[in-house]
């Protein structure tokens, strides 16, 4: 077994971590999104949507199934949503979201990760000015010009209408409030969501040399592998 063999074990182990991760993260998401509405898809909007990104990321049945079934437990406890901001290395601005069952236990941890590799933690809101918070939905291609896709949802609050080669999937960027309008439009045209998400984008971005990008990765890094953090937002370029 060479370094080759080694490589490739590397790059599986982590390619498994992180679909494990992916899982955790839309497993919390639909036990709040159940205990915030119903557990039938029918009369949740939120929860059609966690579905359909479970089924985006081949999430087995029994592990949607069973976070379900999790959040009408007296036992679950509740999930919070919580945001911690501060900068990394060289001054690249990083915002965390993470969904906990204890705020105190995960804002420490997020903390002693800023403080022992070279960051500062800061205040919420701090980073405001930085990253606008907006909503993506894939949807299928269906054929349709991109153009004329893109005129007609602008009333619904597109911004951004584009067709990944890649995919193949029409990707839709919105303002975070629109999310609800943007579902609720696709469901009643027949257009099929493949997966819909919040993400943060940076207004300004920072070019670092190649050793700094490792510093500032390696806090990027620890800060993923807690339990508690489903994402990671930075400005560095």
């Amino acid at each position: 077994m060479g370094r080759a063999f080694e490589y490739r074990k590397a790059r599986m182990f982590k390619r498994w971590d992180k679909m494990a991760k992916t899982f955790t993260r839309i497993g919390k998401e639909i036990v709040l999104a159940v205990k915030n509405g119903t557990a039938d898809p029918a009369t949740n909007s939120k929860l059609r949507v966690l579905l359909q990104n479970a089924k985006a990321v081949n999430m087995p049945k029994e592990t949607v199934e069973r976070a379900i079934k999790r959040a009408s437990s007296k036992d679950q406890e509740d999930y919070k949503e919580m945001v911690y901001e501060g900068y990394g290395p060289h001054g690249i601005a990083i915002l965390v979201e993470s969904t906990t069952d204890n705020p105190t236990r995960t804002v420490a941890n997020v903390r002693s990760y800023f403080n022992k590799l070279g960051g500062s933690f800061g205040t919420m809101g701090m980073l405001d000015f930085i990253f606008d918070r907006k909503c993506i939905f894939k949807i299928k291609n269906t054929g349709k010009d991109i153009e004329e896709l893109e005129f007609e949802l602008i009333d619904v609050g597109a911004e951004e209408v584009f067709l990944d080669e890649e995919t193949n999937l029409v990707n839709i960027y919105g303002e975070f409030p629109a999310f609800g309008a943007l579902q609720h439009y696709f469901e009643e045209n027949g257009y099929e969501i493949v997966e819909a998400d919040f993400e943060r984008i940076p207004n300004d971005t920072k070019s670092l040399s190649d050793e700094q990008v490792a510093e500032v990765e390696k806090l990027i890094e620890r800060i993923e592998e807690d339990d508690d953090v489903v994402r990671v937002f930075h400005n560095m370029a």
